[in-house]
C-alpha cells in the first residue's frame, strides 16, 4: 500500500514529506519546488504486541520504542496542483499520474489561510482552505472524466446494442490507475445508475459516476497544516464542518523535533506528544524552539499530527490490520529464536493466504492451515485477519 501527499503548491506538501520519511527534498517558500515526485519510507505507528503476550521482542522488519512498534510504509510526494492541472497546466497530467499511483491520499491544506489558490503568498486568514480542498479535488475528478469521455458515444451505444454492461469497458480504460470492474460496478450500484443504459446517464450522472469513483478508489483526508498559526483556528472550524476527516497538523514542528531526535537533542518518537531533552547546554534559539513547539503545538494538539494522519490514512481509510507471523506458535519466534521478528502491514480483508503469500509465493503454494498463537486454533485459507493477529502458517513445504 503507498500513501500520496498531494495539494496545491506551497502548502508545506514537502515539508510534511521530509519530517515523516527524514528524507532531504527540496523546500522552498515559493509555488513548484518539486518537480518530480518523491518516494520515501515512513512509519505506521502501533502498539506492539510483546507487552500484551509477556515477552521482550527482537524486531527485525521494524522498530519498538517503549512498547510502540514503528513499520516502515511507503509515501509518494508529488508536484502542487493548480486549477486547469486536468487541462495540463503546470504540470497537470504528469502530476496526476503520479498520484494515481497511490492507494490512499493525504491532502494537505494550508490551514492558516496564508496561500492564495496559486500557492502564492498572501495575507494570513485571507484565503479560505475549502476553496483549495474543491479545487484540488474537481481537478483529480475532472482529469478521470476526461479519461473516461474519450469514444464514451462510442463505448456506451455498443454496450446498449450488445445490451450488456458498460462496466467492463470502463475498467479497461482505467485499470492503469488502479481502478478496477469490482469498484466501477459497486459505483454504478452506490448511484442507481443503469450499467446496460449509459447513454440515459447524462452529464451531471458522470460526473457524479467520477466523483463516487475518486472517493472509492482514492480514500483521502485532509492534513490541515500551518494549524499552528494564529489564524487557523477558525479556519479548522470550517474544515471540520465539510464533514471530511481532518488532521490538524503542524509539519514544521514535526521536522524540527525529528531532526532534533536523530541529533540526540531530544527522546523523541514519532506521533509523541511530549519529547526529553537529553542534551546539556543548549544554545538559546534551540531552546526556544523546542519551547514554542511545546507551547504551540504539543500542548495544543496532542502531537504535530504528521505521523497521525499517516496512521489515519493506513489504519482509517484503508482499512489496514498489523499482523505478526511467527514459526514457532509458543514461543512466538522465527526459526532463529527472534522474538516477533517482523510486524507486516496488510489491506483490511486480507486473509491467511494473502499473509502466506507475503512472507514467501512458496509457503502459499504448499499452504496446509494457519495457526492463532493465541488461542491455538486453526485457521483456515479464508480466515479474514485481524489487527494485532499472531499468526503461524503451516504447509507441506515448511513450517512458517
Amino acid at each position: 500500500m503507498i500513501v500520496g501527499i498531494l495539494g496545491k503548491p506551497n502548502v508545506g506538501k514537502s515539508t510534511f514529506f521530509s519530517s515523516a520519511t527524514l528524507k532531504s527534498v527540496p523546500i522552498a517558500d515559493f509555488p513548484f519546488t518539486t518537480i518530480k515526485p518523491n518516494v520515501g519510507m515512513a512509519y505506521l505507528r502501533t502498539k506492539c504486541v510483546h507487552e500484551e503476550m509477556g515477552v521482550a521482542d527482537k524486531p527485525r522488519n521494524s522498530v519498538c520504542a517503549n512498547g510502540v512498534r514503528l513499520i516502515p510504509v511507503k509515501l509518494i510526494d508529488v508536484a502542487g496542483l493548480v486549477s486547469g492541472a486536468s487541462s495540463g497546466r503546470g504540470l497537470g497530467n504528469q502530476f496526476l499520474e503520479d498520484i494515481m499511483q497511490a492507494d490512499a491520499v493525504v491532502h494537505v491544506v494550508d490551514a492558516s489561510g496564508s496561500t492564495d489558490l496559486e500557492g502564492q503568498k498572501t495575507a494570513p486568514g485571507s484565503q479560505d482552505p475549502m476553496k483549495d480542498v474543491e479545487m484540488v479535488e474537481n481537478e483529480v475528478d475532472l482529469w478521470l472524466l476526461n479519461i473516461i469521455k474519450r469514444d464514451w458515444e462510442k463505448v456506451s451505444k455498443l454496450s446498449e446494442q450488445m445490451k450488456t454492461s458498460v462496466a467492463p469497458a470502463l475498467a479497461q480504460r482505467l485499470t492503469g490507475i488502479g481502478i478496477s470492474e469490482a469498484m466501477v460496478e459497486e459505483t454504478l450500484l452506490k448511484l442507481h445508475l443503469k450499467a446496460d443504459k449509459p447513454l440515459s446517464w447524462g452529464p451531471a450522472a458522470l460526473e457524479s459516476f467520477v466523483r463516487a469513483l475518486r472517493e472509492r478508489n482514492k480514500p483521502s483526508l485532509i492534513a490541515a497544516n500551518k494549524a499552528d498559526l494564529p489564524s487557523a483556528a477558525e479556519k479548522l472550524s470550517e474544515l471540520r464542518a465539510s464533514g471530511r476527516t481532518v488532521v490538524p497538523c503542524a509539519a514544521e514542528a514535526e521536522l524540527l523535533l525529528r531532526r532534533a531526535a536523530e541529533a540526540r537533542v531530544i527522546e523523541y518518537t514519532p506521533g509523541d506528544s511530549s519529547f526529553k531533552v537529553t542534551k546539556e547546554d543548549l544554545t538559546p534559539g534551540q531552546t526556544r524552539a523546542l519551547e514554542l513547539v511545546k507551547e504551540k503545538v504539543l500542548s495544543v494538539y496532542g502531537g504535530t499530527g504528521v505521523q497521525q494522519a499517516i496512521d489515519q490514512a493506513y489504519f482509517g481509510l484503508l482499512k489496514a490490520v498489523v499482523v505478526y507471523p511467527v514459526e514457532d506458535e509458543t514461543k512466538l519466534c522465527n526459526k532463529d529464536g527472534d522474538v516477533l521478528p517482523d510486524a507486516y502491514v496488510m489491506n483490511g480483508g486480507s486473509t491467511a493466504i494473502d499473509l502466506a503469500k507475503k512472507i514467501h509465493s512458496d509457503l502459499a503454494h504448499t499452504f496446509l492451515y494457519a495457526m492463532d498463537a493465541r488461542t491455538g486454533m486453526r485457521l483456515s485459507s479464508e480466515y479474514v485477519l485481524k489487527d494485532r493477529d499472531i499468526v503461524k502458517i503451516v504447509s507441506s513445504g515448511r513450517r512458517g
